[in-house]
């Protein structure tokens, strides 16, 4: 079965999160995100929790790579926020909505984000720019998937930077390297030679079969 990986980002609000504002790149945000969702789709299946600052800009990445985003694509929303949905979301075939908690954001997230890791099985997850919210992901994803790798993409400031501060023994490739097309390709394990299917079900189990080959 084709791996999934999870993917947590946000740009940080200055009226809502000052601190996290602070250190955020708000351009190496959008770099960071258009790379991995050049990585990974059409090669792994990418899940993440709607934001309305982060949806729009995945969609026409993954129309121009011409593979199905229905399939490769599994967006989580929690319908606390069904009147602000953004119009995105219309896009996405494959969303899956939870119900809010009476009228509490905290735990309408909570339900959101236990429903995403308790239904998926990730291989890793990368951690871009944010506020508390990828804090929370951070800890959740670990408790409930001790075993998946966790990338704090710490160039990009915000929570990421934080996450990257407080856990030691992350590469420092992390907080300095800011190709990041090559950087997923290395800490995703994906090759570039790894060719991108239509559909995860047209994708070969075997990964030497998921290679070009020259014709030489």
């Amino acid at each position: 079965m084709v791996g999934s990986i999870f993917l947590s980002a946000s740009v940080p609000d200055p009226s809502r999160s000052a601190e996290f504002a602070a250190t955020a790149d708000t351009v190496a945000i959008r770099a960071a995100i258009s790379a991995i969702v050049y990585v990974v789709l059409g090669r792994r299946r990418l899940v993440f929790g709607g934001h309305p600052a982060i949806t729009p800009m995945i969609w026409p990445i993954a129309e121009d790579l011409t593979v199905d985003y229905g399939d490769w694509v599994k967006l989580y929303q929690s319908r606390y926020f069904e009147d602000d949905f953004p119009e995105d979301n219309a896009k996405y075939q494959n969303v899956r909505y939870t119900d809010p908690v009476g009228g509490s954001l905290s735990d309408s997230l909570k339900i959101m984000r236990a429903a995403m890791f308790g239904e998926n099985s990730f291989d890793a997850a990368v951690f871009i720019g944010g506020m508390s919210g990828i804090l929370d992901e951070f800890e959740m994803l670990k408790a409930a998937q001790p075993n998946v790798k966790m990338f704090p993409v710490a160039s990009t400031g915000g929570a990421a930077l934080k996450l990257f501060q407080e856990f030691h023994g992350y590469s420092n490739t992390l907080l300095s390297d800011l190709s990041y097309v090559p950087l997923f390709h290395q800490l995703l394990e994906i090759p570039v030679t790894e060719i991108r299917y239509q559909k995860p079900e047209l994708q070969p189990q075997n990964a030497d079969k998921r290679q070009w080959k020259s014709s030489d």
